[in-house]
């Protein structure tokens, strides 16, 4: 197969794309260019698409021997991901700009380019894997079999046909420290280069100055559940269902009891806060379903509301009236209803609800409010 190895300058990616290479495929290397600083520089951890990072997954092509190109993709990603990060937060809601990258770069303009360029499969780092075991032998996606590193839950939002041209060589490793080791060996020198981690477009890890230096101040209230004002903000985009500090109130709780974020009304500018069982939820409320297989009401299932959350026990109570095709992308419109066996804490709209089977993906949500 011809096949485009997304190089991220990391080493997973350098990799993922010496495996394909090894296993026979025409592979090409491209470095996607997200951010609009050219001279953005990586601090540790923190930071995307530095120059240090082009600079690192280039060396890592050549030693590798495949082509290697620089795309910029920086518009799509600002007014896809970044844009849609600040808009959702404006909104009260909490989105995972992860899950946005994936589902509109990583598998949808990137996919789009290397098709129209006649690549049969995209190729990346990421963990998890594609198996063939979906109904009628679909491409279905599974967790990693690195617990700690599976990104499946990011991943969810791919979609069937995006699933169907793609390739995960690091989904059935069992630790980093033996891709570390296996970079090393090929003599890749970033197989001892930090793991990337928090949002990568947020360098200094700052997310709420961020976001205020980008939205700007809109003064309002805190209030409890029964409106008494107890505080004030600089506005609600600082704050998120489930969050306890930084509330910007001064007098405890009657009972002395820890208060959290309950509820975020950007229209009226009050923030809400309550005790603690508040924030519990046995039902899930979803909405942008993206299936790989057909669902059904009554079917159990385990439900993740976070990327490295647990993923509890439950059952489907509603579908999509309109059940997704592959003509859809496995999208359908209408609502995904949940019912957990236990419940469970901090859910916030614009959260992503991924659906398992075992290790298998079924399906990828938008969670909204309270029904």
């Amino acid at each position: 197969m011809k096949v485009l190895a997304a190089m991220s300058g990391g080493v997973d990616s350098a990799v993922a794309a010496a495996r394909a290479a090894d296993a026979g495929h025409e592979v090409v290397g491209v470095h996607m260019a997200l951010s609009k600083s050219r001279d953005q520089t990586r601090t540790g951890s923190r930071g995307c698409c530095t120059v240090e990072d082009a600079s690192d997954a280039r060396v890592a092509a050549e030693r590798i021997g495949i082509p290697y190109y620089v795309w910029d993709l920086s518009d799509d990603f600002h007014d896809l991901v970044v844009e849609d990060f600040l808009t959702e937060y404006a909104a009260g809601r909490t989105p995972n700009p992860c899950v946005r990258c994936n589902e509109r770069i990583k598998f949808a303009s990137l996919l789009e380019r290397a098709t129209a360029l006649g690549f049969d499969a995209v190729c990346t780092g990421h963990y998890a894997s594609i198996r063939a075991d979906g109904p009628g032998g679909a491409p279905s996606l599974h967790r990693s079999r690195n617990q700690a590193k599976d990104q499946s839950y990011v991943l969810a939002v791919m979609g069937p046909e995006a699933a169907r041209r793609s390739l995960f060589p690091l989904g059935e490793d069992e630790t980093k420290e033996a891709v570390r080791a296996e970079a090393r060996k090929r003599g890749l020198g970033v197989s001892t280069k930090p793991d990337s981690y928090d949002i990568c477009f947020v360098a200094d890890g700052d997310t709420r100055g961020f976001l205020e230096r980008h939205l700007g101040e809109a003064p309002g209230e805190v209030v409890d559940t029964g409106g008494t004002v107890l505080g004030t903000h600089r506005g609600t985009h600082g704050f998120t269902v489930g969050q306890r500090r930084g509330l910007g109130i001064q007098q405890p709780a009657a009972d002395g009891a820890p208060r959290y974020v309950v509820d975020i009304d950007p229209a009226s500018r009050q923030v809400v806060i309550g005790a603690a069982e508040l924030l519990s939820r046995r039902e899930l409320v979803a909405t942008d379903v993206i299936a790989f297989e057909p669902l059904e009401a009554g079917r159990a299932v385990t439900a993740q509301i976070r990327a490295h959350g647990e993923a509890l026990p439950g059952r489907i109570l509603e579908v999509p009236a309109a059940a997704p095709t592959p003509a859809s992308g496995g999208t359908a419109d209408g609502l995904l209803r949940v019912a957990l066996d236990t419940p469970v804490r901090g859910v916030a709209p614009g959260q992503t609800l991924v659906l398992y089977d075992g290790d298998r993906v079924l399906a990828a949500a938008t969670l909204e409010r309270r029904p």
